[in-house]
């Protein structure tokens, strides 16, 4: 039976990290993936790595996250883009947000610069002049391609750190012995580490499924559409707009934040919980989005797998209100990630097994500096 420092269950974003992080630290690593590659939240996103709308230790994280990406991006190609972040704000309420945050960022050092009405489109001719009142931006920021880094990621690992990276391979029990701990896969082959980590994403029902049934665990169904390329278009970094702004966790810690009037016109985005990003892949193409819809992660099913056109519909007439080229869809898809009101669930079932799961939609912008501060703290 082969055996391992670490085993980690769970190659997305929060799992690959962990173990990159790990065997960087010298510990012989096992990644289990049950798929044959990862088909999670990791991949089913933006690919926007934005600190700046992350509260509290999450920011850091993300702060954090950003240093590593660099770094591995400069021994090989992780997708990673450094065109920065730009948020639009469409009314007064908004631009008051985004000059509070600015104040609060240029207090601790973090880079962000307001743009006039004018900056903004001169910077960003695709947007609506009649939408922008202002911006802000963060020039430090990335983006990379979510179906295409995680790939790489793990490759990374595997060729420079020694990960031993096993996909398609199901863990369906997991026991401590006198040595730390056993796993055995679907096809009865077992592995042995003195420390296994469990970073399953919304999977609560294979492993442990009372201890995560009791976590307080809520799936998010999130909406995204991808949209055709433009001659002549291209858009630099990451946008997020007005909506963005009245949602994200940086903006809710604003003075004026809870005094700011919820319009009318909004009031069905909101409801589905819209906010819409925009962000160009390499081949000029843009991703739009997103919704959340919720449900118990015992119950995700209820949420379906399809997506409902009412809700692109929501989207797209408002991202037509933001940007003035034409959006015709290539695909939809729906992503789905699993959070906690406790901002992330980590559990040790004993001394040789922890679950860490619920980190929300941050993982992409703090997962490689959380996981990081996480192999740490295990002694790893």
């Amino acid at each position: 039976m082969a055996t391992y420092d670490l085993i980690v269950v769970g190659a997305g974003a929060l799992g690959a990290f962990h173990a990159y992080h790990a065997a960087k630290a010298g510990q012989r690593v096992l990644l289990l993936e049950k798929d044959q590659y990862p088909i999670g939240a990791t991949v089913r996103n933006f690919g926007q790595v934005v600190p700046s709308g992350l509260a509290g230790r999450w920011f850091e994280y993300g702060r954090r996250s950003l240093e590593i990406y660099r770094d591995i991006q400069s021994q090989t190609d992780l997708t990673v883009r450094a065109n920065g972040t730009v948020y639009i704000a469409s009314d007064s309420d908004e631009w008051v947000l985004a000059n509070e945050l600015y104040d609060r960022y240029q207090a601790i050092g973090y880079p962000c610069e307001l743009l006039s009405k004018l900056q903004c489109l001169t910077k960003y001719p695709l947007l609506q002049p009649d939408y922008v009142v202002g911006g802000l931006f963060f020039p430090d920021e990335l983006s990379v391609e979510p179906e295409q880094m995680i790939h790489r990621l793990i490759a990374f690992a595997q060729k420079k750190y020694g990960v031993d990276y096993r996909p398609g391979s199901v863990v369906v029990d997991c026991q401590s012995n006198y040595g730390g701990a056993i796993l055995t896969l679907a096809n009865k082959q077992r592995f042995q580490a003195g420390r296994v980590l469990i970073c399953s994403g919304h999977e609560v029902r294979l492993l442990f499924p009372e201890q995560l049934a009791d976590a307080g665990l809520v799936v998010s169904k999130l909406q995204m559409l991808l949209v055709e390329p433009v001659a002549g278009v291209t858009l630099p970094g990451n946008m997020l707009t007005g909506l963005t702004i009245r949602r994200y966790e940086s903006f809710q810690e604003c003075p004026s934040y809870a005094s700011i009037p919820k319009p009318e016109h909004l009031a069905e985005l909101q409801k589905w919980g819209i906010h819409i990003l925009f962000k160009q892949a390499i081949d000029g193409s843009f991703i739009v989005g997103d919704s959340h819809e919720y449900a118990d992660a015992t119950k995700a099913e209820d949420l379906g797998f399809h997506t409902q056109d009412y809700i692109n519909q929501l989207m797209l007439t408002e991202a037509r209100r933001i940007v003035t080229f034409p959006l015709e869809v290539r695909k939809t898809w729906a992503g789905f990630y699993s959070q906690t009101k406790a901002e992330i669930f980590e559990y040790d079932v004993d001394e040789n097994i922890r679950i860490i799961t619920g980190i929300g939609g941050k993982g992409m912008s703090s997962g490689a500096g959380y996981a990081e501060a996480s192999i740490r703290e295990m002694g790893l």
